[in-house]
């Protein structure tokens, strides 16, 4: 049984569309036709967009945004802890779904579900809505039985993450406006007001200050090259992407970025925040620590990382003390190792790691708000100074406009 999009006109006369679930075209037709209503187009959810469709509605098919995610994690487990079974809680939250294409993505993983397929494998078989982290997480809560309980946790993370994102986007947004309103505004001087002042600035045979020398230079530059340094830019992107998609390149550059202060700092600060709250939600789920270990490894962005956590799940498996591991691998931030340390004395890992997780992320949240409000000044600052030396360029030359015409 699979789902299917409809388009449909109903008895008032009115064309609707929604998705329905059926073995065939036809039986969907049928059931339209039960309605009293007239098909006029059937096709399968799973259905690629076409190239005729139009590009943005391609772009919403691909994925689920984080606040469908988080949502649709939230209505599941709220019904797999009612006690209702997989299937059924799968069609109650297409269901409850008030758009079409998320409804019909649901309903996708639910006819995987009832061939015989795992949860965790259908989510699986969509990659561009459900990630690595979520697919290994509902596959830990399925081989441990604590399926409701690890997506209860999973909601929470998801709605966290969503915040903080949103957050973090929403920081971020002004300051970047700011500046490439500010770009904008240098190269379009520097590219159209600038030529027509060098014809006036050329008639006269005294020589000009060094700064409009240097800016009649820099927008010559521009005029004759600017179109292959943008084409060079464009092409050197796209050779670090193709290269980044190799692992070996890869773990090379997370290599080199944990070398850098600011930047190390940052990455481990995120990725230790992640690896600490999957890491909690395996736990307090019932999952195994070297299992948990081996899954929540996976959850950083950083390939050097993901090998420092590896190693971690090794040495656990091998005897060791998490505290002992996690200090020796020497990536971890040191207040959630202390806080490790504290768990596994306590016997209380899962809510430990769960609140350093939540240290680590008011703490990115409190430095994403300083780095907003430090950049919003230091751009107004920077592109300032640009536009002044800029006025200044022009303008000393005119204050000495009689001079150079004799």
């Amino acid at each position: 049984m699979g789902a299917y999009h409809y388009r449909a006109v109903d008895t008032q006369g009115a064309v609707v569309r929604g998705v329905l679930e059926g073995d065939s075209e036809r039986q969907i037709r049928n059931q339209l036709r039960a309605r009293h209503w007239q098909p006029l187009e059937v096709s399968p959810a799973s259905r690629q967009a076409q190239p005729a469709d139009r590009w943005w509605t391609r772009l919403r098919a691909a994925r689920l945004s984080r606040g469908e995610l988080a949502l649709f994690t939230r209505q599941l487990a709220t019904l797999l802890q009612s006690g209702l079974p997989l299937a059924d809680a799968l069609q109650a939250c297409a269901r409850q779904q008030r758009k079409p294409r998320v409804a019909g993505l649901i309903l996708q993983i639910r006819g995987r579900v009832v061939e015989g397929h795992a949860l965790a494998q259908a989510l699986a078989s969509l990659p561009r809505s459900f990630d690595e982290l979520y697919v290994a997480t509902v596959r830990a809560g399925e081989s441990s039985g604590y399926l409701g309980q690890v997506l209860l946790r999973l909601a929470d993370y998801t709605e966290t993450s969503a915040r903080t994102r949103q957050q973090t986007l929403s920081a971020l947004i002004y300051p970047c406006v700011l500046l490439l309103v500010a770009l904008g505004v240098v190269v379009a001087m520097m590219s159209f007001v600038m030529p027509k002042l060098v014809a006036i600035f050329a008639q006269s045979a005294r020589a000009l200050p060094p700064l409009t020398r240097g800016l009649i230079e820099v927008s010559a530059f521009l005029n004759h090259y600017g179109v292959y340094c943008l084409l060079a830019l464009a092409g050197l992107v796209a050779a670090a992407q193709w290269l980044l998609r190799r692992p070996d390149y890869r773990l090379r550059w997370h290599r080199l970025l944990l070398r850098l202060p600011l930047a190390r700092d940052w990455i481990q600060a995120v990725d230790s925040a992640r690896f600490s709250a999957t890491l909690a939600i395996l736990v307090s789920s019932g999952v195994p620590l070297v299992q948990a270990l081996r899954i929540a490894a996976e959850v950083p962005a950083n390939l050097a990382l993901r090998e420092a956590c590896a190693a971690v799940a090794s040495r656990v498996q091998e005897g060791g003390s998490l505290y002992a591991a996690m200090e020796r691998a020497g990536v971890f931030p040191p207040m959630l190792v202390q806080m490790v340390a504290g768990g596994e004395a306590s016997s209380e890992l899962g809510p430990m790691l769960a609140r350093a997780a939540e240290n680590q992320e008011r703490e990115l949240a409190l430095t994403m708000s300083t780095l907003a409000s430090v950049m919003e000044p230091a751009v107004v600052v920077v592109m300032g100074g640009a536009v002044l030396a800029i006025v200044l360029a022009v303008l000393l030359p005119i204050f000495d406009l009689n001079t150079l015409v004799r």
